[in-house]
This record gives C-alpha cells, structure tokens and sequence, in this order.
C-alpha cells in the first residue's frame, strides 16, 4: 500500500543549460526566476519522478523528504526538474510554495487545424469551454499536459486539443494514413514541397506510396531510399493505421462516454492492468494505463461474502470518498469519519450499505471505513440489489499488494482517476480477464 505522503521542502534554482527536448531558460525569464527565490515544499516522503508531464510516463527515480531541487518550469499539473543531471517531473499536486513567483514554461506559436475548436478552463473535455478559436489562427502555446494544449486566450488561461492545433513551420504526419495510392497516370517526385523543386522521378497510378508527413499540400514520401514529394491533390488515402483500441470492439457501453477497463491475464492472479478511455468527438481514446492489484485470490466466476475475489461484470461509478478534502472530483464526494463503516453482514437489512456507528443492534459485523486504504476511492456499484452473501463493500481505492475484493491501485493514480471521471459522461468500470473481453 502506498505510503501517505508527507512533507519534502524542495528549493526552486534555475538551469540554464538546454536539456533535450526543451528550449533554454534564460535572459529576463532567469532574472525575474532567480530573483523570486522561491521554495517549494512537496507533501510527501517519497515522491516519484517521472520522464515526462503525467502519472502515465515511466518512474525514474523518486526524491525524499528534504531534498533539493532545481525546478525549471510548469507544465499543467506538473513540475519540470533537474534530476540527476536529466530532465524530470514532478507533481505539483504535491507540492507547495512558500513563494509567489510561477516557474517559466516554454513557449512557441501553434496554429489551428479545425474549423472551429473549442478552448477550454482544464486539459479535457470535461472542463467547461470559456471560448473558440478558428481554423489558421495563431495560438501562444505554455505547455503541454497529456494531449492538451495550455495557451493564453484573451488574457487568461484556456485548453486546447493537440489533435487540432500544429506547430508553425512545421510537417504535420497524415492524421490516420500511411499508405497512398497514386491515382493520376503519372505524377513527378520532387525534391521539395513545390513545383519549383526540380523532379527526381515519377510514380505511375494505383502505385503504393510510405508517406512521411504533410506539408501544405505535399504529402512527403520515401521514394527509392530517398525523401522526396508529390502533390497531394493526385495521392489518395488507401489504409489507415490507427490503432484500434479495445473499447472500439465493445458492444455494451451504451451512452458510456468514459470507461476504466480493469484486465488480467486470468481468473486466478492478483495482478491487474488498469486503462481509462474517453470518447472525444465520437472516438475513443486511451488517457490513462496502470498497473493495479485485485482480490488476493484474483477475478471470480460468481462473487460470495468473504471469498476474496474481486467481482467480473460491468459496473457503474458510485460515490467519491476519502479521508481528506475532496481532490477535485467531479463526482459526489462524501468524507471518511472515524464513525463510518460499511456493512458486511448478510442477515442485517442494511447489507451493503454505507452507515455510521455505534450498530445498536442494526448489524453484527462491518467495514471500518477510516483506513488508510480508503484515503481516496470510489464505490463500484456492485451488488445494488443487496443480495444476501453475494458480496458486499467493492470499491476501487488505493493499494499495491491485493485487496480482500475490490481493485486497487497507487494513491497518485486513484487520484489521478478520481479528477478525470465525469458523471455527465456516464462512466462505467469493467472488470474481466483478457480472454472474456468479447462480452463486452
């Protein structure tokens, strides 16, 4: 089970040096950052960091209570650092300043593809739009959070899809498309994006193309093991390779706009593999993946009281709880008390229900809700009909090892979860072993 974190004082000092991937920090920005001198206190004793801005790139090592550290800049919910002579990252949900100055982030200018796209008040879809922009116009890019765009909109902060916005100045890859057809009779390969390029060669209609990118209207090919260009006016889409994800092959999600998908490779292990997906503009896409715990004895074919099974099925999202202020979830959030408990007793009428003590009679044995396990989760709703020994208390909440039935995962990712979920978009949560996922 994840350690509660607590505590860790980092202090903010700036490098100038260009770390890969990233402009240099430097001139006024420097000047005004050093001045600032601010210090940053993260609440934990352990703190991942990570490769890049988000809980779903790889752990790199981790910093302790105490340490010190450089932080170059912002991105979204996310601190950039210099770790171990390396670029790093850190939550920010973990960390406190005691100063007031914003570390820089790095900027350029993106323009739009859509014809109209929406800007919104956070990085998703659930966060409500503050405004437009058009097709061509120029955005004022910060950073990047996942596949969200942070941009300055009319003198304040607002969201953008990176799926239609492209850096100025440079090829954008076919959205969905590597294999072209020819389809005039013949058509030149230049050396460049124009007709002004001299030819290099020609290709014959129905002719198979590897297309590179797209600039303007000039798909870029690999032609003879050499780049070259044709017009894409005479080049026709022919197969798409976009992966497909797994809930696309699902016929049971109804109006379900937002899925956790929770596999493992069979009945009997404890080990699970954690995905979120959301639908955007009618398309499904993966946000999240991790790595989660099940019952100690795994999945099970019909769920009883006290098996230690984590029940198959699909399910939908009950309340938020926790032992702390609510983390930002949109979803009914209700907080732990030393008094609350869940009942687990069959015989009682209150099986499988939230209540509070002292029982006074009402049932002989429940749940202690005030539990470290339980500093953040949600209710999987599990067992609504409350039918006796069925199985009561299914959760999804914070836990490394296994559980006594519910799905667990590290307190960063549950709470990485509980932000993201939405219940305008009806989400559900489906638990089954890879071989059964065709029920779905």
């Amino acid at each position: 089970m994840k350690k509660l974190m607590v505590g860790m004082a980092l202090t903010a000092t700036l490098a100038t040096a260009v770390t890969p991937g990233f402009g240099s920090i430097g001139g006024n920005q420097e000047k005004a950052y050093a001045a600032a001198a601010v210090t940053y206190k993260v609440t934990a004793s352990k703190l991942n960091v990570r490769s890049g801005a988000g809980t779903t790139y790889g752990i790199i090592g981790s910093v302790v209570k105490g340490q010190t550290l450089s932080v170059m800049s912002k991105s979204g919910s996310w601190y950039k650092i210099n770790y171990n002579g390396r670029t790093g990252y850190v939550s920010s949900d973990y960390v406190q300043a005691s100063g007031t100055a914003t570390p820089p982030a790095e900027s350029t200018t993106y323009t739009v593809t859509a014809s109209t796209l929406n800007v919104r008040s956070g990085a998703g879809t659930n966060y409500a739009s503050i405004g437009s922009v058009k097709k061509g116009q120029k955005l004022s890019v910060v950073s990047k959070s996942g596949s969200w765009y942070k941009i300055n909109y009319n003198g304040r902060t607002g969201y953008v899809s990176s799926d239609y916005v492209q850096a100025s100045g440079t090829a954008t890859p076919p959205a969905e498309s590597t294999t072209y057809t020819v389809t005039a009779s013949t058509l030149n390969v230049r050396s460049g994006a124009g007709t002004n390029y001299a030819s290099i060669g020609s290709v014959t209609k129905g002719q198979k193309l590897s297309v590179v990118s797209k600039s303007g209207s000039w798909y870029k090919i690999n032609y003879n093991g050499r780049t070259g260009y044709v017009s894409s006016d005479y080049v026709q889409a022919s197969a798409t390779t976009s992966p497909k994800l797994v809930v696309d092959s699902f016929k049971t999600l109804g109006n379900a706009q937002q899925v956790i998908l929770v596999t493992a490779d069979n009945y009997d292990t404890k080990s699970a593999k954690i995905q979120t997906f959301e639908k955007v503009d009618g398309k499904w896409k993966q946000v999240l993946t991790a790595n989660g715990v099940l019952g100690q004895k795994g999945f099970a074919l019909s769920k009883k009281e006290g098996d230690m099974e984590s029940p198959t099925g699909k399910y939908t999202i009950g309340t938020a709880f926790g032992r702390y202020a609510n983390p930002g979830t949109k979803l009914p959030y209700r907080k732990i008390t030393a008094n609350d408990v869940w009942v687990d007793d069959s015989k009682s009428s209150l099986y499988n229900t939230w209540q509070q003590k002292p029982a006074n009679g009402r049932w002989t044995s429940a749940e202690n809700m005030d539990i470290p396990a339980y500093d953040y989760g949600f209710v999987i709703n599990y067992n609504e009909s409350r039918t006796p020994g069925k199985g009561s208390a299914i959760f999804f909440h914070v836990g490394t090892n296994y559980t006594a039935g519910c799905t667990a995962t590290s307190k960063e990712q549950v709470v990485s979860i509980l932000k993201w979920l939405n219940p305008e978009k009806n989400p559900v949560i489906i638990q089954s072993p890879v071989s059964e996922l065709d029920k779905y």
